[in-house]
């Protein structure tokens, strides 16, 4: 986002105060929805619960074709309409809520470092493994995206966007790579996080949006069905970020849920 539009953000942003009644898009039920797309939602839906922000979840099978960024999810607040986690941020902050206020400038430029890590490997990671290994794209992705879609549009919308993610991959570098070479990047992402996280139970002293993203994507991989366990297990493997995912899960949601 440019600095001309971050500023217009948060002037309209600070104009009212966050209503009852804001609502976050994402395209589908949490068992038809792409790993990509639900732990965008996920991560989303997390930094607004720890921001206290109420918003409602609303399903959209066009919701891709819905946001002013093309890209998913986005909510819709008073008369504003805003996509992704970054923007996201900026929004609510404008607003008076912040995670990552109380941070050091050292601090939260090490948090949007970690944060460009995640949605470097684990995201990227996420979209080869939905739209370039052929058997997920056969057996699990092309069926989801063209779920809300008859035939023949939903064969051309998928191909369409596997081709869209394919020269995203190849514009990142990531064309060449094999299944196997994803799966160690994202050891080595989980390494570094793990490392960064230690034994404390958050990144930083307090509940960040690094915080958020983490969860909205290691939750995800860890509850979501691929065609094969690796994914999930490389994950696995890191005990303290499986701790930290529970205690996400049960101080966000489990809590606020009961």
């Amino acid at each position: 986002m440019s600095l001309a539009a971050e500023a217009f953000v948060s002037q309209m942003a600070a104009a009212e105060p966050w209503p009852e009644n804001a609502t976050l898009y994402q395209p589908l039920k949490e068992d038809q929805i792409l790993l990509s797309d639900s732990a965008s939602s996920l991560a989303v839906q997390t930094y607004l619960r720890m921001c206290g922000l109420p918003v409602q979840v609303v399903c959209r099978p066009n919701a891709e074709y819905m946001s002013p960024s093309g890209k998913i999810p986005f909510i819709h607040v008073g008369n504003q309409v805003v996509s992704e986690l970054g923007p996201i941020v900026q929004f609510s902050k404008a607003k008076g809520h912040s995670l990552s206020d109380g941070l050091d400038d050292v601090q939260r430029a090490e948090m949007k470092a970690y944060m460009e890590l995640v949605n470097n490997m684990l995201l990227t990671a996420e979209l080869f493994i939905q739209w370039c290994d052929e058997t997920t794209v056969s057996q699990i992705t092309r069926h989801r995206y063209g779920t809300p879609y008859s035939w023949p549009l939903n064969l051309i919308l998928a191909y369409q966007k596997q081709w869209e993610v394919r020269r995203k991959m190849n514009a990142v570098g990531w064309g060449g790579k094999t299944v196997d070479q994803v799966y160690e990047d994202v050891s080595q992402c989980c390494q570094a996080l793990s490392q960064r996280l230690g034994t404390q139970p958050y990144f930083f002293k307090i509940p960040t949006e690094l915080d958020a993203l983490v969860f909205g994507h290691l939750f995800t991989i860890l509850t979501t069905q691929l065609t094969n366990t690796e994914l999930l297990e490389r994950v696995r493997s890191y005990s303290n970020l499986l701790s930290f995912c529970r205690r996400i899960e049960q101080t966000y949601f489990e809590s606020k849920d009961s």
